[in-house]
């Protein structure tokens, strides 16, 4: 098995605008709120998958980047037995968390809703995804400070290099109150763009 990797795609979600390697692919008025900004895209993509609209905010950011991403990649169905997916983020799943805290903390409308406790992890976006594209590999999401293309590259090589993957989903997809910000790419055999944590630092602060 080819062990080295390099960055083969890359897209971002931020501030009202999908960038897919290098492209815009949608880009809408950054005072639109989140919510209607995914409709939009979903809209726009012309996706036929009802369930995108059961999820929560982040999984629904986590869903979007992932969906566009992936649909410009030809990827086999063997092939999927070995990609991993190794997602990150600052708030864990807070911004769902809230929102349930409300639905118990309410006196008058008292209501812990099982369809958003179902939300109150942050990998359950990332499980959204592997369904939807039958992804079988090895999965992990951690939380930082900040965004860590080097954690990111390290740990992608690490599986590649233990025979864990052969190729891997990279990336960092944050909600909050303040705003959303997704940044998601493949690390393959494939791939032109070097896998290094400067490559991908520079795709992240250009998107």
């Amino acid at each position: 098995m080819n062990t080295k990797l390099n960055i083969q795609a890359w897209c971002s979600v931020q501030n009202g605008t999908v960038i897919c390697n290098g492209k815009k692919i949608v880009s809408v008025d950054n005072e639109q709120g989140f919510s209607e900004f995914a409709k939009q895209v979903y809209k726009n993509q012309q996706w036929e998958y009802p369930k995108f609209f059961k999820m929560d905010r982040l999984s629904k950011l986590t869903f979007l980047t992932a969906e566009i991403l992936l649909n410009e990649l030809t990827i086999s169905s063997e092939e999927k037995e070995q990609l991993a997916v190794v997602l990150s983020n600052k708030s864990a799943s807070l911004d769902t968390d809230r929102k349930y805290q409300d639905s118990i903390n309410s006196i008058e409308n008292f209501y812990p809703s099982p369809a958003v406790f179902v939300y109150t992890l942050p990998n359950i976006g990332m499980g959204e995804v592997c369904i939807r594209h039958k992804i079988q590999g090895e999965n992990a999401f951690f939380v930082f400070d900040d965004f860590n293309p080097l954690f990111l590259k390290q740990y992608a090589e690490s599986l590649a290099q233990n025979n864990k993957a052969a190729q891997v989903l990279c990336g960092w997809t944050e909600i909050d109150e303040k705003g959303y910000n997704s940044f998601l790419y493949l690390a393959s055999p494939n791939g032109t763009l070097p896998h290094t944590e400067e490559t991908i630092k520079k795709l992240y602060t250009q998107s």
